[in-house]
């Protein structure tokens, strides 16, 4: 699994990869705490559960990253070495993951206000799946 980081005009954007798609959104979410900090300390912070659910791929992929980004501004942490379990329940798909939550006093971070829907595209390929977000910085 393995996320990039692009420039997009005046925001930042995430190409992620992976061979599932629940790896698919944990790199995504490790490409959202890259485009927030250059640097990401190896220790420190607690982890915290994050659970989403929503009505395609896409959207949960987006209510998940607003959710990290929710989690970001209450608890005061860099959201960061992400797990994420993804799974179609038929009428919805779920997420079930968690974090690392490093203080954000700990970091020297730039703020990221959003995620966007603009030009967002989950799809699976021959070798997995594959991602593009762009956020708002």
């Amino acid at each position: 699994m393995s996320f990039e980081l692009r420039d997009h005009t005046a925001d930042v954007a995430v190409a992620a990869s992976a061979p599932s798609l629940s790896g698919l959104f944990a790199a995504v979410a490790d490409g959202l705490a890259a485009a927030g900090c250059e640097e990401i300390p190896d220790a420190g912070g607690e982890r915290f559960p994050v659970e989403v659910r929503a009505e395609g791929v896409e959207a949960l992929l987006f209510d998940y990253l607003d959710q990290l980004v929710y989690e970001r501004d209450v608890r005061a942490v860099l959201p960061v070495d992400n797990e994420a379990e993804v799974r179609d329940e038929g009428t919805e798909w779920a997420l079930s993951g968690s974090a690392r939550g490093v203080p954000l006093g700990d970091v020297d971070a730039r703020e990221v206000k959003a995620v966007t829907y603009s030009e967002m595209r989950v799809a699976e390929t021959a070798d997995g799946w594959e991602a593009y977000v762009v956020f708002d910085v």
